[in-house]
């Protein structure tokens, strides 16, 4: 350590400073005293070391050569033994691991110690100092090409990141132009909801013009007819007129339309929650590699195996289970689904999960499930497919939720009463829009004063009045003698035969055809009653006081259905 401490200040010229000034920074050094060892200032010299007397034989040197001089004579005391002067230092206790004379193996500190010549025992450890500063120099050459590498990759970082940024705005340009072509096609089918209402409007104002000339040439004719001044001549015809004109008043609210057909606003709402909540969401997927608890890199995880015999179907729901994959990093699941028709697959579920239920799926279809893992590194395989088969037959109840407050139901939501005058809608508790379905209601309590109505609605209808009574209804209401079709306040399709207490009314609704029709006690009303039904659909009555129904479901299709 002195040594390089020496090296320093000689190569960069520093004075050596006098040992014996006690003022701060010492006075540079004249000359050393070979004897005493110590540098002197001329002020010090002459106060501390004047040249007389016995100090007069001491020999002074100038600095620099006394530096030499105290150097080697350091070197000497350094190979002398400390406790014999005048032994050198030839040996090394391998024990004690210090330097020793010969006469120190007959003192008690080293007696019967391992000793090693010195001069061998510093070859051997310079030859151990070398190889591991050879190791170290490597392990700085690799330090070295390293901190190169970083550099480059610090380059390389920013021709990515303007080529990554030029991908994103890409394909923000293609989202935006996807926009804005859903936009075109949403524009062009309200334009085309709009014509289909204003041909609507424009049949029921021929239509209802129609029926007023008829009336209006009926009441035009009668009037003649009042002025008629001879009894005889009157008579004739007088009977047949009250006749007509009676036929004509009772069947005015059936025959005409006293309401549009159709609101004049679009029945129609952009659903853009989800795309607003999809953009908000939108985000960058970390596919970088990652590390496990150890330090080793993270892979994309294998495929998850299904367990066959845990998952099932139930009604219109399915249930499946798999097991994480082996030996595999996993943050989540993906689990998807087909459109029970060998269609595309959708994602149902997302999650740590390794059971889902899925439902308010389509009835009599069979469903392909699949599932994937995934972590931070990526997506891993799908796992084998699998097909679940859902129930053939719908069983369902009304639903509270989903019905008017006014309708009381019975425990197991089979049942239901009103005690009101108006109309009050029920609906089931699933909806369809596929495949063929059938349900009966039973007629527990009926009084002739009331006519019940029964069919299908969309899960927004008026529940406040008689179904059918909107657009988002059609029905069959039937008293005591006979029955009517209705379906957005428009009247028609009368058929005879009624019901009573015991009857049953059967509702069949045939998606496939889009058509639905009516039976009663069992035997069809009417035929097909309504056609071009798309959508979903939900089974739905309308009722009263006076009239108490039960819900029967799972019941297979009339077998007269197939040949309609």
């Amino acid at each position: 350590m002195q040594n390089i401490i020496d090296k320093y200040g000689e190569a960069r010229r520093l004075p050596l400073k006098c040992q014996l000034c006690e003022g701060d920074p010492a006075a540079d050094a004249t000359v050393l005293c070979e004897q005493c060892e110590i540098f002197y200032c001329d002020a010090c010299r002459e106060g501390c070391h004047p040249m007389r007397g016995p100090l007069a034989k001491h020999n002074l040197l100038e600095p620099g050569a006394g530096k030499a001089v105290m150097r080697v004579k350091s070197k000497w005391k350094e190979s002398q033994c400390a406790e014999h002067e005048d032994e050198a230092l030839s040996l090394y206790c391998l024990v004690c691991k210090v330097p020793v004379c010969a006469s120190c193996l007959h003192d008690t500190r080293h007696h019967s110690h391992d000793v090693q010549a010195i001069n061998a025992m510093c070859k051997a450890q310079k030859k151990e100092l070398s190889q591991h500063l050879q190791q170290l120099s490597e392990k700085a050459r690799s330090t070295t090409e390293f901190i190169q590498r970083l550099k480059s990759m610090t380059e390389k970082l920013n021709e990515n990141c303007v080529e990554f940024e030029a991908t994103v705005s890409a394909k923000f340009d293609k989202l935006v132009e996807a926009i804005v072509n859903r936009k075109k096609q949403l524009l062009e089918y309200v334009r085309q909801d709009r014509d289909v209402k204003q041909r609507t409007l424009k049949d029921q104002v021929t239509s209802c013009t129609c029926r007023l000339q008829h009336t209006t040439a009926l009441l035009q004719f009668c009037i003649e007819a009042l002025k008629e001044t001879d009894s005889a001549a009157f008579l004739q015809v007088g009977s047949m007129l009250i006749a007509r004109v009676g036929s004509t008043d009772m069947t005015w609210h059936k025959d005409s339309v006293t309401s549009p057909r159709l609101s004049p606003h679009l029945d129609l709402t952009l659903d853009d929650k989800p795309l607003l909540k999809a953009i908000e969401q939108l985000n960058f997927i970390q596919m970088k590699p990652c590390f496990d608890g150890e330090g080793r890199p993270l892979e994309a995880p294998g495929p998850p195996t299904i367990i066959a015999e845990e998952c099932s179907a139930e009604n219109n729901g399915v249930t499946l289970s798999w097991q994480p994959p082996h030996s595999s990093y996993v943050e989540g699941y993906v689990l998807e689904l087909d459109d029970g028709n060998g269609g595309d697959f959708r994602e149902v579920y997302c999650g740590t999960e390794t059971v889902c239920t899925v439902d308010g799926l389509h009835f009599n279809s069979t469903y392909n499930a699949r599932v994937k893992a995934f972590n931070n590194t990526g997506e891993g395989e799908y796992s084998d497919l699998i097909g679940l088969q859902t129930a053939e037959v719908a069983w369902f109840t009304l639903d509270p939720c989903l019905s008017h407050p006014d309708i009381a139901f019975s425990a197991d939501q089979c049942t239901i009463t009103c005690e009101g005058y108006e109309h009050r809608v029920a609906l089931g508790s699933v909806g369809f829009s596929r495949g063929v379905h059938y349900w009966e209601f039973s007629i527990d309590k009926y009084d002739s004063d009331t006519d019940p109505s029964f069919g299908i609605a969309r899960l927004d209808v008026c529940k406040h009045q008689m179904l059918g009574k909107d657009d988002k209804g059609w029905s069959m209401y039937i008293d005591k003698q006979r029955s009517w079709l209705m379906h957005d306040n428009a009247h028609g399709g009368r058929c005879e035969g009624g019901i009573q207490a015991g009857s049953t009314v059967g509702v069949l609704l045939d998606l496939d055809r889009h058509q639905l029709s009516f039976y009663v006690n069992e035997e069809l009303q009417g035929g097909v009653a309504f056609h071009d039904l798309f959508g979903v659909f939900y089974p739905a009555i309308s009722i009263n006081r006076g009239v108490t129904v039960t819900l029967h479901t799972a019941i297979e299709a009339p077998s007269d259905s197939e040949e309609m």
